[in-house]
């Protein structure tokens, strides 16, 4: 019960602020009153959270608003997707924590190219890498390749001071980052040198064949079309994609079109290939991370009603966003 309830009854204020019953605790018993489908969904709620419990993994109040929000989904257990393991490193396990970013999960395992697309803190690049170190350690691929188009928000590279792969750096830290949250510190140098991993600008992918690889592009808003098709068609025997970016951040200078946003249309229909779309929903960030991106979509559609970005492509499979899941 102080598991179910948390401490200092954490988790049942959340349970008494997102369900639409009422809830009452006494001793160990939950009772919940209300309308038939509340009280029906509010059981569900609390199966749910029991199951987690069972499986010896801790329960957080955004865990359990996550679990609500998933219960108006029929057909969905959120104990499967919160208790999904993908990487466990240094006592810290990796798992997808909405059922949008199972599915995205689940896409990367079935497909060789995969576009992950929505806003910042959805766990679009964190989740492809760690599917990486997951593939690099059951020796699915030989290596990791981790890339960024080297696109400035407002700076130009060649104001910045240093040598070249001084100003590329601070470009490619938000992948160092994420690398040393699942690989151990010691490992990661040795990783590096050896080319087992490879941090690198999208530029210096041109001319190669990636085989036996497990590839990531990150920020891929900001490639041109032509560096989109140049991307892609890197791929090579026994090797996966996961293309990641946010097509409402673009920074690329004006008329240039962006890559990721023209692909959608592209590649539709397409077979082997998967789109998948987040939204502020998957943001898993601090909280207010998901009400800033929510805040800036409402504003957008008061200034642009007409939405101008294309529609997301039929493409192989396309993994559409829960319309059941709320925050």
């Amino acid at each position: 019960m102080v598991s179910i309830v948390g401490p200092r009854d954490e988790f049942l204020r959340t349970l008494e602020t997102h369900l639409d019953a009422d809830v009452h605790v006494r001793g160990n018993e939950i009772t919940f009153t209300g309308a038939p489908q509340a009280v029906v969904t509010a059981a569900e709620v609390l199966t749910e959270l029991i199951t987690i419990v069972r499986t010896g993994q801790g329960l957080t109040a955004d865990a359990v608003e996550r679990v609500v929000g998933m219960a108006t989904d029929p057909d969905v257990h959120a104990a499967d997707v919160l208790t999904q393991n993908i990487l466990s490193s240094r006592g810290k396990t990796i798992r997808p924590k909405t059922l949008n970013q199972k599915r995205y999960v689940d896409a990367i395992d079935e497909h060789t190219v995969v576009f992950g697309i929505g806003p910042a803190g959805t766990g679009k690049t964190y989740l492809a890498m760690a599917k990486a170190v997951q593939a690099l350690q059951a020796k699915e691929v030989n290596r990791i390749i981790l890339t960024r188009p080297a696109i400035e928000a407002g700076e130009r590279l060649g104001f910045l001071p240093g040598t070249l792969n001084d100003k590329i750096d601070p470009y490619l830290r938000p992948l160092y980052d994420a690398l040393h949250d699942m690989v151990d510190a010691d490992s990661v140098p040795k990783l590096l040198t050896a080319g087992t991993i490879e941090v690198a600008p999208l530029a210096y992918m041109r001319g190669r064949t990636l085989n036996d690889a497990f590839i990531i592009l990150d920020e891929a808003q900001n490639t041109s079309m032509e560096q989109m098709k140049m991307f892609l068609t890197r791929l090579g025997f026994n090797s996966k994609m996961v293309v990641t970016g946010d097509v409402t951040q673009v920074d690329l200078p004006g008329g240039t079109k962006s890559g990721l946003r023209e692909v959608q249309s592209i590649l539709d229909g397409v077979q082997d290939i998967a789109f998948c779309q987040l939204t502020n929903a998957d943001v898993v960030r601090h909280r207010l991370v998901g009400r800033i991106v929510a805040a800036y979509d409402r504003y957008d559609a008061v200034q642009h009603p007409v939405d101008r970005r294309r529609p997301a492509a039929r493409a192989g499979r396309r993994v559409e966003p829960d319309k059941g899941d709320r925050r």
